[in-house]
């Protein structure tokens, strides 16, 4: 089933654009949604999840107008918000078994299958009896995975899971995510580079509620392959070679010096080498290229 979304724009009461007359087509698979803090991928989630309206536009999944009929649209949607509570004293077992009867699956029998499911696909099994309060942050993400699951849904929606995360609950995390979307549509919204290029199959960058670029992680690096070029210089001479050429990125090297690279068509001086391009390069020169240009 495909994701289409056509024209879609909303702006809140403070004057904020959050979403500015977007379009974009997703299809099934893993689809990464990459941009900074504040450039709307909250926004778009909560629309499409049927949390808010939009001021215009359209949304269908499949033959569903999810605009017009949400509780279709919630019936197959599985959804991750940045935060969620649990309640204090229960463990994940009662508390998913809730969640199932709440979702609508009243025969106990078949709840309790499909919550012994959802544990054993988030790697939650041993630990059902605890109460989910006492949970890590990632043993937390994967519950919500774990509750999102119960429904067997066509459409999920994560939005920045991995954020706080330690690397090694993170590859956890990213893990269970893959194994769930091989067969639904899933939108996974992160400001981190690494969480798109490990994960997804189809990717968009967004910025002030627009789409820069929507492509493949595979094809936004080929793009730009022979315009990425690395030197190392001294830290005071950073501003300098800023206003001389177009930095992407600097990175410390132990020695306190920087590594900058650099986005060019033709090799920028004799003292670059040139670089294989990475996906971080992408999102930079997307975002530099959004930049207001200063008169």
């Amino acid at each position: 089933m495909e994701l289409v979304i056509k024209n879609l724009t909303k702006t809140y009461k403070n004057g904020v654009k959050a979403i500015d007359n977007l379009s974009i087509e997703i299809g099934t698979g893993m689809f990464g949604l990459l941009g900074p803090n504040g450039a709307g991928k909250s926004s778009l989630m909560r629309t499409i999840a049927t949390l808010q309206s939009p001021d215009a536009g359209t949304i269908t999944f499949g033959d569903i107008d999810v605009l017009e009929d949400n509780m279709s649209l919630r019936k197959v949607l599985g959804y991750l918000p940045q935060s969620f509570g649990v309640y204090p004293k229960m463990s994940a077992e009662d508390l998913l078994d809730y969640f199932a009867t709440l979702k609508g699956i009243s025969n106990k029998p078949e709840r309790k299958a499909i919550v012994n499911k959802v544990l054993e696909i988030t790697n939650l099994y041993d630990v059902r009896r605890k109460y989910v309060a006492g949970y890590s942050g990632g043993m937390k993400q994967r519950f919500g995975i774990a509750q999102l699951l119960l429904n067997n849904p066509k459409l999920i929606i994560v939005d920045e899971p991995t954020a706080g995360l330690d690397p090694a609950e993170r590859h956890r995390f990213l893990n269970v995510l893959r194994e769930v979307g091989t067969n639904c549509t899933v939108i996974f919204s992160t400001h981190i580079v690494e969480d798109v290029k490990e994960l997804c199959n189809e990717m968009a960058i967004l910025n002030g509620g627009r789409i820069l670029k929507h492509t493949t992680p595979l094809e936004a690096t080929k793009e730009i392959e022979g315009t990425i070029w690395t030197k190392i210089i001294e830290r005071d001479d950073l501003e300098a070679n800023e206003t001389a050429f177009n930095i992407l990125s600097s990175n410390y090297n132990q020695d306190n010096t920087l590594n900058i690279r650099v986005h060019s068509s033709e090799k920028p001086s004799e003292e670059f080498l040139a670089s294989t391009p990475q996906l971080d390069d992408v999102y930079f020169i997307a975002l530099k290229q959004d930049e207001p240009v200063i008169a």
